[in-house]
């Protein structure tokens, strides 16, 4: 298989074939980040697909002193706040809601091997507080624990996606866990 920087070379080159490896390489992991950031499916679905729209309308300008993954990271983060600028407010609906039917309402349920039906209510309540929680701290400290916490970035990374210091992203995922633990707290 071509690495990526072939494939980034070529891609810049205008070879569409390589630009078509390069987002069957990078889709899973653009779309989960985006799924993180956007709190839905749609939205993230959205989201993702713009993504490879300005890389590939700037797939010229990137200069390779970064990752390619670093850069498409990038891209997300700056088309997710343009996002949360244009829409203050984002409002999800859970799949997990009640389905209205004639007969009153009924859940939605999924067979899983591996969990109790306990375990799984446990822990779709608390996925759902800890999403509402991120949903009320602030974008920064939002982007920079899902980076961090959620994607496994380490410190360097999140800081060249972000285009901040070293210094402003440690101090954005610590204010941020204070504020997403703040927020919990107030659940209990």
């Amino acid at each position: 298989m071509t690495n990526v920087t072939d494939l980034v070379v070529k891609a810049q080159l205008g070879d569409m074939t390589s630009f078509e490896q390069l987002v069957i390489l990078y889709q899973d992991r653009v779309y989960s980040h985006c799924r993180y950031l956007a709190g839905n499916p749609d939205d993230a679905q959205d989201l993702a697909q713009e993504v490879f729209v300005q890389a590939f309308r700037g797939i010229r300008s990137f200069r390779r002193d970064a990752e390619f993954a670093t850069w498409l990271h990038r891209i997300t983060v700056n088309l997710w706040i343009n996002f949360c600028r244009r829409h203050r407010k984002v409002s999800t609906i859970s799949i997990d809601e009640p389905l209205p039917t004639r007969e009153g309402e009924m859940q939605r349920e999924l067979a899983d091997e591996a969990e109790s039906p306990q375990e799984r209510v446990e822990r779709h309540e608390f996925n759902q507080m800890v999403a509402q929680a991120l949903d009320r701290i602030p974008v920064d400290y939002k982007l920079a624990l899902v980076l961090r916490d959620v994607e496994g970035y380490n410190y360097e990374e999140i800081a060249a996606m972000l285009d901040c210091s070293l210094g402003t992203v440690k101090s954005r995922i610590s204010r941020g866990r204070q504020a997403l633990k703040k927020e919990l707290e107030k659940k209990r």
